[in-house]
């Protein structure tokens, strides 16, 4: 499942969630946490469920509600039975959050008569400090998860302090998360999504820091409106030139099979590139 561009939708709006489906967003989130008020929690829970097992689009995640809250469980019976592609967990706080969710989400799986490790997991993993120090053991309990999620929000009322600078630069805590979340996805072999861009009024920024994690090594970016789909969507799919790139070094190594390494415009190319350029046709779609 391609997540260059998951698009946010209140569970509780249907109007949101049919404009959603209907976009170009790579998946949906229909959301159960943040956008939705205590008192609506019921009512978006029963409309998603209600929601899911109609829906053919692929790429569709519910956010649950966080680990110890009232709604946890119940989010995860009622829409397990719907077979979303995945659970979006807030707040995970270590690698214990995510072994619980897996046992819990595979007891339901069993009860609905589900393949067993169909839905995946996709936890934001930087919305509180504590949570980063749990960064490094979550490599290792990532069984399910489709990728990491930093969020700078959450994290920055728990410091007490802006997620951006006037230049929109992040202040020092913020970039130190960002950059762990990106190791940490590494160290465990799957992808990383960018925190949201707040404000859908503001295109060029939403472009600029896109393409800079893009450049960084983030394969995508939450996105709350739709208007910020089709920037992102470009600024994590690789350019004509890059593309080509890699296919010249895919094919340079399947023609040298026994090679470590070979020249390719006079540069040598080793093992390194070849894994790169298979993660630039993997953000391509390209074979």
């Amino acid at each position: 499942m391609k997540l260059r561009s998951p698009l946010f939708a209140p569970g509780d709006s249907a109007r949101k969630a049919e404009k959603a489906l209907a976009s170009d967003a790579d998946a949906v989130i229909f959301d159960l946490e943040d956008s939705v008020a205590p008192a609506a929690k019921d009512t978006a829970r029963a409309a998603t469920a209600a929601l899911l097992p109609a829906i053919t689009r692929p790429g569709v995640i519910v956010r649950i509600n966080q680990p110890g809250t009232q709604w946890y469980l119940a989010d995860l019976a009622a829409i397990v039975p719907g077979r979303p592609a995945a659970v979006m967990l807030p707040k995970c706080s270590g690698a214990a959050d995510l072994i619980a969710l897996d046992h819990h989400l595979e007891a339901l799986e069993a009860a609905a008569g589900l393949p067993i490790g169909g839905i995946g997991i996709l936890p934001i993993v930087t919305e509180t400090a504590a949570s980063i120090l749990g960064l490094p053991a979550m490599a290792g309990a990532a069984r399910r998860v489709l990728a990491f999620c930093f969020g700078a929000e959450d994290l920055s009322a728990d410091l007490g302090i802006s997620p951006r600078r006037p230049d929109h630069s992040y202040p020092a805590a913020i970039a130190h998360a960002r950059a762990a979340v990106l190791i940490t996805a590494a160290a465990a072999g799957i992808p990383a999504i960018d925190t949201p861009w707040p404000d859908p009024r503001d295109p060029d920024g939403l472009g600029a820091e896109a393409t800079e994690a893009a450049a960084d090594g983030f394969s995508g970016k939450l996105c709350i409106h739709p208007s910020q789909i089709a920037p992102v969507n470009a600024a994590f799919t690789p350019d004509p030139a890059r593309i080509a790139w890699a296919v010249r070094v895919r094919d340079g190594f399947a023609a040298n099979l026994n090679a470590g390494v070979f020249s390719l415009d006079g540069k040598m190319i080793d093992r390194p590139h070849l894994k790169l350029a298979q993660r630039i046709l993997a953000a391509a779609g390209a074979e």
